[in-house]
């Protein structure tokens, strides 16, 4: 990783970080159980197993209600730093604004909410 997708791979941390802060207490500890991770894109298993290479974010695993009825798929959401650079234009403000619509968006789908659903708050 380059200097400057680790600085960016930082001010995404940052972002989510501050996300989690600001969620309301039974969501934080929701989303406690979620592991981040944060690649520059996704990997060729993913992109063989049909995801899009440009793709900004991907929640995989099992949703909250899933985890609370004992499925033991451990959740996690990916971030996709170099897609959302770029998705942002390469603006620094954009790229904040990203992050945080894509990370709501994927823990949108933890907490059980398909498309159509993300998309009702906002968050496409």
């Amino acid at each position: 990783m380059t200097d400057s997708l680790a600085r960016l791979t930082e001010i995404a941390q940052q972002e989510v970080s501050e996300i989690m802060d600001s969620l309301p207490g039974p969501l934080q500890d929701a989303a406690a159980m979620i592991c981040f991770t944060y690649d520059d894109k996704p990997a060729a298993d993913l992109i063989a197993s049909g995801i899009a290479p440009d793709v900004l974010g991907l929640f995989l695993g099992s949703t909250w209600a899933e985890h609370e009825c004992g499925i033991p798929v451990a959740p996690g959401i990916f971030l996709f730093v170099e897609n959302l650079w770029a998705a942002s234009g390469r603006h620094l403000c954009t790229f904040k604004e990203e992050v945080r619509t894509t990370f709501l968006h994927e823990l949108g789908h933890f907490l059980g909410l398909d498309e159509e659903e993300v998309a009702a708050r906002g968050l496409e």
